[in-house]
């Protein structure tokens, strides 16, 4: 019989569709954050009076939030409004080489044969299709599976299926699996930044990543109001079904009674009884005893070598100019196998780092907003927030290659200290305890590692996990089949 009564530790993207269908199917559910709004890594800051994303900017995978709204008595149509941009990024090397994306695959081969030539035209069309199949054969069998195996796999791709899973390349690396489609280095570059998507590295990560890039290709779209309207429009949609919120509540302990989990405790000290609790945080908080030692042994801990990368970010108004921006931007290193081996294997601030721009006040043309606009910078940084934190010095010297980077391509960005606002991986750390940092759980480095991501069921009974850190994986859109897969093993209790 399903529980009457749910807990949800947390408001983020997990937990808050867990929330919305739980609810709607008549169970007792209440959510508990720290914070003191829904969304958690989907967060905002305010810096003069204005709103900025400074969590997740790209909204992809729409059917998944079509299915979630769906599901919980919904239209996502009725919820939030969605544009589907033509131009999906806007990347630069210098001030000389610069190549845009395309929702369109004839126009982004076009642009990639201007580039880059004719045969890399004709590799990123082949990439398109080999990111198609690899998203194809995995969709069913990993995405949407609630606890997969590579065992499962096979068998649910049969006898037929078995040479699909051969060609995804599972035990090659993304970077090798490049190097079959393009010629030109800076291709290579520009399409293994999808490892980074979750927090992986392009040099270890599997091939099977290059599926991202089908997601993409499939659509990414601009939500008016910004990202965290997804956030508040899933809370909404819990609430407006009966779910109550509470925000500023600190769970220090999940209670246990009879072998099973048992409501929660605050560290007020009151105790709230449930049938079920379902955490959405890093499955290394609970398992490193952050909620409670009885609670400790039902995951298991990643260890801190396995993270995912953390980052550095800079939200700020500012104006610009020089650089035509769109929406979303990549400014390139020079050396991107330093890069990363600054980043896992050194563990330190890479000497010359990518830059991501999200420039707020864009959509997919180069339209210049009046006056100062809202911008995310981030670098990718070690996920080392709880013990190498990075000093002054070192944040100031990285600071000043990420900005003298993007100067070198063309874009002057002029900004006041006091409409900036720093994050670093202890930034981090504090927010999201038990991690270092790190934004995408445990890194997807090798053929295994996907599989060795926590379900939703843990070892305890009546304790679910949801979130980023837990399968399917990181990401907006797989956070939240998390939470589908966490209601539906409540559910199925």
């Amino acid at each position: 019989m399903a529980p009457s009564t749910v807990a949800i530790v947390g408001a983020g993207i997990g937990g808050l569709t867990a929330a919305s269908l739980l609810a709607s199917r008549g169970v007792g559910v209440t959510v508990l954050e720290r914070a003191a709004i829904p969304g958690g890594k989907m967060r905002t800051v305010e810096i003069g009076g204005r709103r900025l994303d400074a969590g997740p900017t790209v909204f992809t995978m729409r059917w998944v939030f079509e299915e979630i709204f769906a599901e919980a008595g919904a239209a996502l149509a009725n919820r939030l409004t969605l544009r589907p941009a033509a131009a999906l990024a806007r990347h630069a090397w210098s001030a000389d080489e610069r190549l845009d994306l395309f929702a369109d695959i004839d126009r982004t081969a076009d642009a990639i044969g201007r580039f880059a030539g004719a045969a890399d035209a004709r590799g990123y069309r082949a990439f398109c299709a080999r990111a198609r199949d690899v998203y194809r054969v995995l969709e069913g069998s990993f995405i949407r599976a609630a606890a997969p195996t590579p065992v499962s796999l096979v068998r649910a791709a049969g006898l037929r299926g078995f040479r699909d899973l051969a060609r995804i390349s599972p035990f090659d690396t993304m970077w090798r699996a490049l190097g079959e489609h393009f010629r030109d280095a800076r291709l290579r570059q520009l399409f293994g930044r999808y490892a980074t998507y979750c927090g992986s590295s392009p040099f270890l990560a599997p091939a099977t990543l290059m599926l991202i890039a089908h997601v993409e290709q499939d659509g990414v779209w601009l939500v008016e109001g910004g990202m965290h309207r997804v956030a508040a429009a899933l809370a909404e949609l819990a609430g407006e079904h009966g779910a109550a919120f509470r925000y500023g509540a600190h769970v220090a302990e999940i209670a246990v009674a009879r072998g099973r989990a048992a409501g929660v405790v605050l560290a007020s000290g009151e105790r709230l009884e449930a049938d079920a609790v379902i955490v959405n945080a890093d499955a290394a908080a609970l398992a490193t005893g952050r909620f409670g030692r009885a609670v400790a042994a039902a995951v298991t801990a990643p260890p801190a070598a396995a993270r995912s990368l953390s980052a550095l970010t800079w939200a700020m108004t500012a104006e610009t100019a020089g650089f035509p921006l769109l929406r979303h931007n990549v400014f390139f290193s020079g050396d991107y196998p330093a890069e990363f081996a600054d980043l896992f294997e050194r563990a330190r601030l890479p000497a010359a780092p990518t830059v991501y721009v999200c420039a707020q006040d864009r959509g997919d043309t180069d339209h210049q907003p009046d006056g100062k606009e809202r911008l995310l910078c981030l670098v990718n940084a070690p996920a080392t927030g709880d013990r190498q934190t990075p000093n002054a010095t070192e944040i100031g010297r990285c600071t000043e290659a990420t900005f003298g980077l993007m100067r070198r391509c063309g874009l002057t960005i002029r900004s006041q200290p006091e409409e900036t606002r720093l994050t670093t991986p202890a930034d981090f750390e504090a927010m999201f305890p038990a991690t270092g940092g790190a934004l995408y759980g445990p890194a997807t480095h090798g053929a295994m590692a996907s599989f060795r991501r926590p379900a939703a069921r843990t070892r305890l009974p009546g304790l679910v996990l949801a979130g980023g850190s837990v399968h399917p994986g990181a990401g907006v859109p797989m956070a939240a089949l998390s939470g589908r897969l966490a209601a539906q093993a409540v559910l199925r209790s």
